[in-house]
């Protein structure tokens, strides 16, 4: 009766985050089969291509679909709810936190509490995804997998427990994706029958425009977990093996300048040069202008004074 009733709380988990949470064995890292089928279903989910096949309008829609949440996670899930470094309006908050939980990578309070616990305990052993403590697919994949990785600590996020509706959407963030894929199922089938030219249809564009375009941008995000502390170069002697990676930072709109960003992690930019491209900033420097967002905080002169020291010391030596 026991495993019964344990195996229904990790189901309505699926539903509710807040399920059972006084039952929730904050310290296992064991596999918890049960509560990631979702996740495993999801992964599944892509093999319908094979099926329903490709369109131009269906791949591109998935591009423009994990640009948008990429940015959502990118400028918000990270930089504004984990690390405040720039100020907006409540409506706006909420309705980049809608499109990040859209990316099925639970909600904005749950995202933010973990990252935070990351820059405290950086590749330590209560550092829960690092590459260096549990290997590579540890910290890629297993570490959500486990009771430890799904419970939240509220208390490193007491600034953001404020608002009701950013507790509403952390505590039922799979609602959001679920919604997305019927409104894509909906457009696929509409396009159907209104523009038949575009060739798709419900179910490829549920396919192309949700799963796998969810399931890439999942993997490019949890890259910096698994490969920004083990693939590339480290300009800043940090208490970590954090490290800058360009090509990471092209499919993450800027996050793989992540050894600038352990660095100085309240920056709003993480690309410290010129030539570090930071999608991200670009955008939210375009916010900004258009008055969404204010009081963005900028690289201290004293950090960029280091940045020009450091790439000098480099290229004397090479």
């Amino acid at each position: 009766m026991t495993r019964v009733n344990s195996w229904l709380t990790n189901i309505l988990r699926w539903f509710d985050s807040e399920a059972g949470t006084d039952h929730l064995d904050t310290t296992s890292r064991s596999f918890n089969w049960v509560r990631v089928l979702p996740f495993i279903a999801l992964h599944a989910a892509c093999l319908l291509v094979i099926d329903t096949g490709a369109s131009t309008f269906a791949v591109l829609f998935a591009l423009g679909f994990f640009l948008v949440r990429m940015f959502a996670i990118t400028g918000f899930y990270h930089r504004y709810f984990s690390h405040k470094t720039f100020k907006t309006s409540r409506p706006a908050q909420f309705i980049f936190a809608v499109l990040g939980a859209s990316a099925a990578q639970r909600g904005p309070l749950w995202w933010a509490a973990h990252h935070r616990h990351h820059h405290q305990h950086s590749d330590n052993e209560e550092d829960l995804h690092s590459p260096h403590q549990g290997g590579f697919w540890w910290s890629h994949v297993g570490w959500f997998t486990c009771d430890a990785g799904f419970a939240m600590n509220e208390k490193r996020v007491r600034d953001w427990l404020k608002f009701p509706e950013l507790r509403l959407l952390n505590r039922f963030d799979s609602a959001i994706p679920a919604l997305a894929a019927v409104c894509i199922y909906a457009l696929g089938e509409a396009l159907a029958a209104w523009a038949p030219g575009l060739h798709t249809n419900g179910l490829q564009l549920l396919v192309w425009g949700f799963f796998i375009s969810t399931v890439v941008l999942f993997h490019a995000t949890v890259s910096i977990n698994s490969l920004s502390h083990v693939w590339g170069r480290r300009r800043f002697e940090t208490s970590d093996d954090s490290r800058n990676n360009f090509w990471l930072a092209l499919i993450t709109l800027g996050e793989g300048w992540h050894n600038n960003h352990h660095r100085w992690p309240l920056s709003v930019r993480q690309g410290f040069r010129w030539y570090e491209i930071d999608i991200t900033w670009y955008g939210l420097w375009l916010m900004s202008k258009l008055g969404i967002i204010w009081d963005l905080n900028p690289i201290p002169a004293k950090v960029l004074e280091e940045t020009r020291e450091l790439d000098n010391q480099r290229r004397n030596r090479s």
